[in-house]
């Protein structure tokens, strides 16, 4: 197979940099087509790439692109998932090359989706191509691959309810995730839930004029703050009752399991810009972003914010809030917890609204399946070392909600680097990376069809 990738590294390089070509901004209508026309080139890479039967199924928003190979219906069935949509790519101005234009430096792809998702997408349909065109496909293989994914996968749940038999599979191979470094690799094996909520204070009836009125009521910008500042202790505990009831806490040996990633909080430290790290007492930097739930205000706004003065006392003030979670806890719980706290420590003097945003379940998945030990082989032999199991900070709900829906855990086998700018100017994807992720994503396919079969 190595032969194979590497007979064919340039043209696999260039069909990537023609996807990245296109636009497929979900979030702004003005790509509309533009997300369209990235749905038929993903079908068409299929069909070419060896896929008995691909289509584009319609959804009330953009198509998903549906593929698949039936090999042999007593083989397991591995259904790999992936996104073919792009975060806007806005500010353009801090590019150092335009976003849709793709070019390679110093080793590295640079377009918006190069790594998120179209780059680790694609290392899909490539080793799939190659086990096909060398003999050496040892699953049936379902691809089922969105075009909603950075706005937030609202049509991609219903599609899995009304399709459970076409979607039926032993595992699901997601790359949308990253690892350690390009000599530590590692899989993910948990992802935090998430709930976002928006808050508005209200206080007068109108913006005030500040000497007239200042000192005699409230103001509300004043009161979010204090509000926002109570929901933290000391220890940067958070406040609100009963917020850790459900908390899964990590043995000492699970931790020091964690531990053996490698870190240097001078590095961190410096890559940031900070003079030191801040968190909840008794957790260590990687515990803190990975295993312990946190309450972080997104953007806070009101009153007047231009260019010189005008003294006012305003109307309103807004924050958006968002809350990570860990297992065991629930979005909707967690939700009305924080509703519930929000307002009983509002005074009278205002008046609050809480409005609930799109939430999503933590996720861990065993290390000691059959699936989670064949991507490590897979690495094993690829990279040279066996790849360190590690908990992730962000949240991809889609993981719960498969795992619900169709009773099936996911194996995260990522191939970016938290250095890839992903979401942000400059995003770029190792070409290194890309075609490393091809080659070994073929042998978690050869070790979990055997490891499979020897569990029969």
């Amino acid at each position: 197979m190595n032969n194979y990738i590497n007979n064919n590294k340039d043209r696999f390089i260039n069909e990537l940099l023609d996807m990245l070509r296109i636009p497929s901004v979900s979030a702004d209508p003005m790509f509309k087509n533009d997300v369209l026309r990235t749905a038929e080139f993903v079908k068409e890479r299929l069909e070419e790439a060896g896929a008995d039967k691909v289509e584009l199924c319609e959804t009330a928003g953009y198509p998903i692109v549906y593929g698949e190979k039936m090999v042999d219906p007593s083989l397991p069935t591995v259904l790999v998932y992936g996104h073919y949509d792009v975060q806007p790519a806005d500010p353009y101005e801090l590019w150092t090359s335009p976003p849709f234009e793709p070019v390679i430096k110093d080793g590295k792809i640079y377009a918006r989706g190069a790594c998120d998702d179209k780059g680790q997408m694609y290392m899909h349909v490539k080793a799939f191509e190659t086990m096909v065109q060398t003999g050496n496909l040892t699953c049936n293989v379902k691809f089922m691959i969105e075009g909603e994914e950075e706005v937030g996968s609202s049509n991609l749940g219903r599609f899995v309810k009304e399709n459970r038999d076409k979607l039926s599979a032993d595992v699901i191979l997601i790359s949308d995730t990253g690892m350690l470094g390009n000599d530590t690799p590692s899989i993910t094996t948990g992802l935090r839930g998430l709930s976002y909520v928006e808050v508005e204070v209200t206080g007068p009836n109108r913006d005030l004029h500040s000497g007239l009125y200042g000192g005699a009521v409230a103001n509300p910008i004043n009161i979010l703050c204090q509000m926002i500042a109570s929901l933290h202790d000391e220890n940067n505990h958070i406040t609100i009752p009963g917020f850790y009831d459900n908390v899964q806490e990590l043995s000492q040996e699970e931790r020091a399991e964690m531990a053996r990633a490698p870190f240097s909080l001078e590095k961190y430290k410096k890559a940031l810009d900070l003079e030191d790290v801040h968190g909840e007492a008794g957790y260590v930097t990687m515990e803190r972003n990975s295993i312990r739930p946190t309450l972080d205000v997104n953007g806070i706004w009101g009153g007047y914010t231009g260019e010189g003065a005008k003294t006012v006392i305003p109307s309103k003030a807004y924050a958006k809030i968002s809350m990570r979670l860990v297992p065991n806890q629930s979005s909707g719980e967690i939700t009305e917890k924080f509703r519930r706290h929000f307002e009983s420590i509002a005074p009278k003097s205002v008046k609050v609204v809480v409005k609930p945003h799109h939430g999503g379940e933590p996720v861990v998945t065993p290390t000691d399946s059959v699936a989670y030990q064949a991507a490590s082989r897979a690495y094993e032999e690829t990279f040279g070392v066996k790849p360190v199991p590690v908990r992730s900070g962000g949240s991809i709900p889609i993981v719960a909600m498969f795992k619900s829906e169709l009773g099936l855990d996911s194996v995260l086998m990522g191939f970016g680097l938290d250095s890839d700018a992903i979401h942000s100017p400059n995003e770029h994807f190792g070409v290194f990376n890309y075609m490393k992720g091809i080659e070994t994503i073929p042998l978690f396919y050869k070790h979990f069809a055997a490891m499979q079969q020897a569990h029969r």
